[in-house]
């Protein structure tokens, strides 16, 4: 039963380790390609708008 719930442990490791590590390359590969479509238009960077005051800001990087 021990060895069960050690394997099941380990699985249930390795799986939340490959989703975070999925998660952290798609925003990894957003980040990139956000560079270099500012690099190529020359932009400093990209604005959204708030939809609450309707006012323009500079996109973080948590977006």
């Amino acid at each position: 039963m021990a060895q069960l719930i050690t394997i099941l442990v380990l699985v249930f490791s390795g799986w939340w380790l490959y989703r975070r590590f999925v998660s952290d390359a798609r925003k990894l590969a957003e980040k990139s390609r956000r560079a270099e479509k500012e690099r190529q238009t020359g932009a400093i960077g990209t604005l959204v708008k708030d939809p609450v005051t309707g006012e323009y800001r500079l996109k973080r990087d948590e977006e």
